[in-house]
């Protein structure tokens, strides 16, 4: 039987989920406190001696950056990048499902009744890690103090939480915080809020830290070459240099690298949230944005074109599912079997150049590409019969003739 007053909380270390320990803790909670490393720039050993500090029974931080890779962000370059609005690349949302699934691993080793979360009722992320949550352990109960009116009523605004802070010895930050807020992974940083909630407001250059700004990108351009297998990348070599990656994890660390050094994966977007208010966002996905390019590129090569119609439906239908938190849902389940099933043929390796900012594919190659040279050769005939395409376009052309008669006969001319 889970114990009814031990609780894993997500824990970062910083002012809201320190207050929110303590809060749990004066409301009779035992607390596990919970980090996933999912590759942000953490002191993890500063937040685990915060926590044992602040009166946690223990801290546990799994380390997750590889299934993180493997098992959530390939399934998104399969998709071509799941971009969600055609732009963002949801580094934010494809790491959700993973923290999620790590937490509950603990909360069930703990035989923890509660999970706990610092995220707002305003945002995704309450979203995505609640229904993560209720999906990997229906009985588990989520302790979501923003969304608890004795929780919120108390703590009407930061100066609240800095007073509580002080008041039960919880260290403050010491270095002035951001004008935004940040939410970084190996696979991105997104900047929202702050001084962004103004659409007007330019971002300064110097926010940036996964990547320069493409204006300060260096003015010779590097290539690379990205292999692929049934859709994943298993090779990058870079054509400058020499180096070769093939491990997933440091393959994917090398392209953020490598973009990060030419300032690409950069955007300034006003999105819609699942919860239904547009929010402006700031995020940088160097690597991401190169293997998008990349896998586009392959998939355009090597793949049927009704199938691939249908596909692309398939990714903007995934797109939405993990952004809108239903990774671990029977119909994101279903779309990432389909999409994982169309990439069977998807093999080959594709030249790039990255320059300021921009990824250009230059030369593709595939043994499995359905390009004949022949075939559309101008100087090659091939099983092509010319006087073929004459009845090809007149029974294309006889609905269009239908159409232009109806106008007429309504007077529409």
């Amino acid at each position: 039987m889970a114990d009814d007053k031990r609780v894993v909380l997500a824990y970062s270390g910083g002012l809201d989920t320190s207050c929110i320990l303590v809060w749990l803790l004066e409301q009779g909670y035992r607390v596990v406190a919970f980090l996933a490393n999912v590759g942000q720039d953490e002191d993890f050993e500063a937040a685990k001696a915060k926590a044992a500090k602040l009166g946690a029974e223990k801290m546990v931080i799994p380390d997750v950056r590889k299934e993180f890779v493997e098992e959530f962000i390939w399934p998104a370059v399969q998709a071509n990048g799941a971009a969600y609005e055609d732009r963002y690349l949801l580094g934010t949302a494809l790491a959700r499902p993973c923290i999620a699934r790590a937490m509950i691993k603990v909360a069930k080793a703990e035989n923890a009744r509660y999970v706990s979360h610092g995220a707002t009722g305003k945002g995704n992320d309450q979203i995505r890690f609640e229904l993560g949550a209720y999906a990997l352990h229906p009985n588990i109960e989520v302790i979501a103090p923003w969304k608890m009116p004795e929780f919120y009523n108390r703590f009407e605004g930061r100066n609240a939480l800095f007073e509580y802070a002080e008041k039960n010895g919880i260290p403050l930050p010491v270095t002035p915080k951001s004008p935004w807020s940040m939410d970084a992974n190996l696979m991105h940083i997104s900047y929202e809020s702050g001084i962004l909630e103004d659409p007007k407001t330019e971002f300064p250059k110097d926010m940036l830290q996964m990547a320069v700004h493409p204006e300060d990108a260096p003015d010779k351009p590097e290539r690379l070459e990205l292999e692929f297998k049934k859709g994943l990348p298993i090779k990058v070599t870079n054509l400058e240099d020499g180096t070769v990656k093939e491990d997933a994890l440091e393959l994917f660390l090398y392209l953020n690298q490598i973009g990060g050094k030419h300032g690409v994966g950069v955007i300034d977007i006003v999105e819609n949230r699942f919860i239904g208010m547009k929010s402006r966002g700031i995020y940088e996905t160097p690597g991401g944005a190169i293997l998008a390019t990349a896998h586009t590129d392959m998939e355009v090569f090597t793949m049927d074109k009704e199938v691939r119609r249908i596909k692309r439906e398939l990714d903007v239908k995934f797109s939405d599912q993990v952004y809108r938190g239903f990774w671990f849902s029977p119909e994101c389940e279903f779309t990432r079997f389909c999409i994982n099933k169309s990439q069977e043929h998807v093999e080959g390796t594709v030249r790039l150049k990255v320059y300021k900012g921009s990824v250009y594919v230059i030369a593709r190659h595939s043994p499995l590409s359905l390009y004949n040279e022949e075939l559309v050769s101008m100087n090659v005939q091939g099983n092509y019969d010319p006087v073929d395409a004459k009845g090809f376009i007149k029974v294309n052309a006889l609905r269009l003739q239908e159409y232009e008669r109806l106008r007429n006969k309504l007077g529409h001319n």
